[in-house]
């Protein structure tokens, strides 16, 4: 299955990487967007619940559940590794053309700054219609899913870095 899943990352980026490349706005928004005033040299971190915005993405961070052990039922599913985080988030299209979500460009940290990465072959299983996958978003339309990141048992996840691209700063949200 982690052969599968890693296909299925590096297929993801590499599409990813070519819809990213014609976009022209920058992923500057987040400051101002995320709390921050302008000119400030690094933006404030949003919070769970709190609109951030990067490049052509809203994103609201709803919830987020950690201790998960394994996803999907008894026939089809995925068990953690270590165990699974569910962040659910909901992202809007504030741009004037279609942009890509990919949940390949998301990211966790610790409090200690170690990176974690989605896992999404498990993220299948967690999103019935897969919204957060590989998903294009019209101007103006909006989708809610989960963000999967399979992490140690005795990690907890303290911030995540959220991005409408691969190239993209990113905006940050705080989960403590």
């Amino acid at each position: 299955m982690r052969k599968t899943t890693t296909l299925a990352l590096i297929a993801t980026g590499l599409v990813a990487l070519g819809c990213g490349a014609g976009s022209t706005d920058e992923g500057t928004g987040s400051k101002a967007d995320a709390g921050g005033a302008k000119g400030d040299d690094k933006p404030k971190t949003a919070k769970i619940g709190q609109p951030a915005r990067d490049g052509k993405f809203e994103f609201t961070v709803k919830s987020s559940k950690c201790g998960v052990a394994k996803i999907g039922n008894d026939m089809l599913g995925e068990k953690a590794q270590g165990q699974f985080c569910l962040v659910t988030v909901k992202v809007k299209n504030i741009g004037k053309e279609p942009q890509t979500l990919s949940d390949s460009n998301q990211k966790a940290y610790a409090a200690d700054g170690t990176e974690y990465s989605t896992d999404s072959g498990a993220a299948i299983y967690a999103n019935k219609d897969q919204q957060t996958l590989f998903n294009e978003i019209n101007p103006g339309n909006e989708v809610t899913g989960v963000l999967v990141f399979d992490i140690p048992k005795k990690v907890k996840l303290a911030k995540l870095e959220l991005h409408d691209s691969p190239f993209s700063g990113g905006v940050e949200v705080s989960l403590t």
